[in-house]
């Protein structure tokens, strides 16, 4: 049903988009029109919102398949220079501009407005939360992004860019009015057509909430803000977010022809990207009981055995490297957009900075517990690794919680955040290296032509506001 799903959004895209202006001349086709409901958009955007920005599907979601390169989860079995040696032209991005742009917010401002008309608030609840959480993506992509002055067609071409830090602001804003949206009556309630969560409201008032945590703990280091500061504003918010795994966001893919979880088409073996043997050497020593869920064993060798990025041998057979496993990786596998590990995180990441690394660590073992739970690690397995682990320390804290939460949000674009933040966990630029690890992307080429601005002359390493 969702491959159905793609083809019908591809046509509210383009109607979206273009108006239909060129077909003025002839009558309206019923079969073609120019208004649908808002449980029309919903799912398809909420579909996108997984596949393309999270899951990293297609040219669209390159971006996300980036991150995970930097991040030295992932390797190509390719010729150097290539994605992992930092090798990026500003076309490359192109694609998931659109995606961010007009696949994604134009049609949430669509849903937004429609649904405030018609008195729908919960769909237009949804709408300013996914509108949230798509800015934040694309803000800590490229930094100072256009919004104000955008989604005016062509009304306005060429609109002004926002600076990163108001960006940071209306995404605020958006998830406060999105939750008092929640909170009226509404005429029509989403169901089915909400494949998240089904239309459970509260539970996407507990999502907006763990968004705000999410974006107040980017700014600890921000010019004008203070760590201690934002850890309140984290702490607060979370008293309202999520409160159990059943609260994940995630998409959940039948598997079939067309249905496939979009990492398992990704890794498939024409594209020769598999996993690195940095994401794989560092769950085998540590003995992680989480590594036969997210990792599978190579074809050929029965090993957990991933590829050496920047690597200059180029191996006959892909079979000899792990790829991600029945957690992650499968045709049938989830894609976790958002989860509850990650509030827990963010809980013991505040906590640490408010009130010290002793308060944070049983947080810190209850996120761990959480994500091992959901994977089906038993107790005793649990109690073994976090032992190994050992105790928080003043010197220690900052670097396991951030360590940990990388592995509980195993592929998330939000490990690149954490990353730059942070600077955990500690990387090292890779054999072959075009540049240092890069911290942002290039705007796309798209941008540069069609609505040139200042900003946009920024280098893979240059830093964004927040990156301090």
């Amino acid at each position: 049903m969702r491959s159905k799903t793609y083809l019908l959004f591809a046509a509210i895209c383009i109607l979206v988009v273009s108006g239909c202006k060129k077909f003025i001349d002839v009558n309206n086709d019923p079969n073609n029109p120019l208004s649908v409901q808002e449980a029309l958009i919903l799912s398809p955007v909420e579909l996108n919102l997984a596949s393309v920005l999270t899951g990293g599907a297609g040219t669209g979601g390159l971006a996300a398949t980036l991150v995970n390169h930097y991040m030295q989860n992932v390797a190509l079995n390719q010729p150097v220079p290539n994605h992992g040696t930092y090798w990026l032209f500003n076309v490359d991005l192109d694609d998931t501009w659109r995606n961010i742009y007009v696949t994604s917010l134009n049609n949430l401002k669509v849903m937004n407005d429609k649904a405030t008309a018609n008195g729908n608030f919960n769909y237009a609840g949804i709408a300013k939360i996914l509108s949230a959480f798509c800015l934040g993506i694309a803000t800590d992509y490229w930094g100072d992004i256009p919004y104000t002055e955008a989604f005016n067609g062509s009304n306005n071409l060429q609109p002004a860019y926002d600076s990163q830090e108001n960006i940071y602001k209306t995404i605020q804003q958006l998830l406060d009015e999105g939750i008092s949206d929640i909170n009226k009556s509404a005429v029509i309630k989403p169901g089915k057509d909400d494949y998240f969560y089904q239309g459970n409201m509260d539970k996407w008032k507990r999502l907006a909430y763990t968004l705000k945590a999410r974006y107040y703990i980017h700014l600890t280091k921000a010019p004008g803000y203070t760590a201690e500061a934002q850890a309140e504003l984290v702490l607060a918010a979370l008293q309202n977010g999520m409160q159990a795994n059943s609260d994940d966001l995630k998409m959940e893919y039948p598997g079939g022809a067309g249905e496939e979880n979009p990492r398992y088409i990704t890794m498939l073996p024409v594209s020769t990207l598999v996993l690195s043997s940095a994401c794989v050497d560092t769950l085998v020593a540590r003995k992680d009981p989480r590594l036969q869920q997210l990792v599978a064993k190579a074809k050929q060798t029965g090993l957990y055995n991933g590829r050496p990025i920047g690597s200059v041998n180029i191996s006959g057979s892909l079979d000899v490297y792990s790829l991600l496993g029945e957690a992650a990786g499968m045709a049938g596998s989830p894609v976790y957009v958002f989860n509850y590990s990650e509030a827990l995180f963010l809980k013991a990441e505040a906590t640490l900075i408010k009130s010290g690394f002793a308060a944070a660590q049983p947080i810190y073992q209850e996120a761990i517990r959480s994500h091992m739970s959901k994977l089906g690690v038993s107790e005793a397995d649990m109690n073994t690794y976090l032992a190994s682990r050992g105790t928080l320390t003043a010197g220690n804290a900052l670097q396991r919680i951030m360590e940990e939460k990388k592995i509980a949000n195993f592929f998330s674009i939000e490990n690149f955040n954490d990353w730059r933040r942070t600077g955990y966990p500690q990387l090292a630029k890779v054999p072959n290296a075009l540049s240092e690890i890069p911290r942002r992307l290039l705007y796309p080429q798209v941008e540069l032509t069609s609505n040139p601005q200042d900003m946009q002359s920024a280098r893979l390493t240059d830093r964004v506001w927040w990156d301090r």
